[in-house]
């Protein structure tokens, strides 16, 4: 049984001796692009996608992510032009043009993209 006395004086943590199972070299020339959308509770956490580092960032948009987030009541009225996009919680402005690589994304970089004036079901999130 674990006592209050044990979660304070926790044992020292140990150098972690295993391999990574989702290193790049796993993806067959892919790479794990994490892509979420901000104010939308219906989404709990980013989508992982496995994309070729040479996909544009276009295509993205228009051919995966309404796959992914079209069935949202929202996701119809997106602005795209409108919407901000972030990278690890720093603003980031996507060329839609370039690769995924030509923006700066690698393996397992997460985006968010926050949609101006759609807040959720009923502003859920508002």
């Amino acid at each position: 049984m674990t006592t209050t006395a044990d979660l304070r004086n926790p044992p020292p943590m140990q150098d972690y001796q295993g391999q990574a199972k989702d290193g790049v070299e796993h993806f067959h020339g892919n790479q794990l692009l994490y892509v979420g959308w901000e104010d939308h509770l219906l989404f709990c956490a980013p989508f992982a996608f496995p994309f070729p580092p040479a996909m544009r960032f276009g295509d993205v948009v228009s051919h995966v992510l309404p796959g992914a987030f079209g069935y949202h009541p929202d996701f119809a009225n997106i602005d795209w032009q409108q919407a901000q996009w972030f990278k690890s919680g720093q603003t980031f402005q996507p060329d839609f043009d370039k690769s995924l690589a030509d923006n700066g994304l690698g393996h397992k970089d997460v985006i968010r993209f926050r949609t101006p004036g759609l807040t959720g079901i009923r502003g859920s999130c508002s």
